[in-house]
């Protein structure tokens, strides 16, 4: 629903479309695409805020934006690597 509404964040994320909720992270885009996105550390921080914000986990979307730059951002890597899907906390 957020992302209908701001067209600055669908231009940001090339004009991908939000998919069915299949167990991907990032919008449901493919485990490569949310690999690339999880690397580079802006769009980590960003799409990652967006994601728990969506999924209404309001806790984890502030522990992203204070901890997001360092500690997250690694645990993100490691995680998508390991299990295909980004660091959740709950």
């Amino acid at each position: 629903m957020l992302l209908k509404k701001c067209p600055i964040i669908l231009l940001y994320l090339g004009g991908f479309k939000m998919a069915k909720s299949g167990g991907k992270d990032y919008f449901g885009l493919s485990w490569i695409v949310s690999l690339i996105l999880c690397i580079i550390p802006i769009t980590s921080l960003i799409l990652g805020i967006i994601t728990r914000f969506k999924e209404g986990h309001w806790v984890c979307a502030l522990l992203r934006i204070f901890l997001g730059w360092n500690i997250i951002w690694i645990l993100d890597i490691i995680f998508m690597i390991l299990t295909h899907h980004i660091f959740k906390l709950f």
